[in-house]
């Protein structure tokens, strides 16, 4: 696929997480997905899955501990397999009820109009702050 037909299937898949269909998401996804977060300390979603399921299931838990406030792709960069979309979000961790944001870099490999790989870069220490529950004295 040409590199504007892999922007076009990545910007869908956003769309699809941004509606709220992530039935339609997963099935953009190849079978065995490689899909990486970078390990953030009580942060459940965060760290590596793979497969599908595993990909579900974080979306599951992503729903299950935040609430989305704001989230925006801004420009899209494409060489050959890979797609890097960069934009900004902001969160709020349910079980504190602080919220966060962060610019980020989201890295796709789509080959055959499917992702095999997603993995994301963002400012950890906002999401670690966010989901920190207050120490007791």
């Amino acid at each position: 696929m040409s590199e504007q037909e892999n922007t076009k299937v990545v910007q869908q898949a956003y769309e699809n997480f941004k509606s709220g269909d992530i039935a339609a998401l997963l099935e953009q996804f190849a079978d065995d997905i490689q899909w990486q977060l970078p390990e953030v300390e009580n942060v459940s979603y965060a760290g590596k899955r793979s497969g599908r399921e595993q990909a579900a299931q974080f979306f599951s838990i992503l729903a299950g501990e935040q609430d989305v406030l704001s989230f925006e792709p801004r420009e899209f960069v494409a060489q050959g397999e890979k797609v890097v979309a960069l934009g900004h979000y902001a969160w709020r961790a349910k079980s504190t009820g602080r919220e966060y944001e962060s610019d980020f870099a989201h890295v796709f490999t789509v080959r055959g109009g499917k992702v095999e790989s997603f993995q994301e870069f963002m400012d950890t220490a906002a999401v670690a702050a966010a989901h920190q529950k207050a120490r007791s004295a």
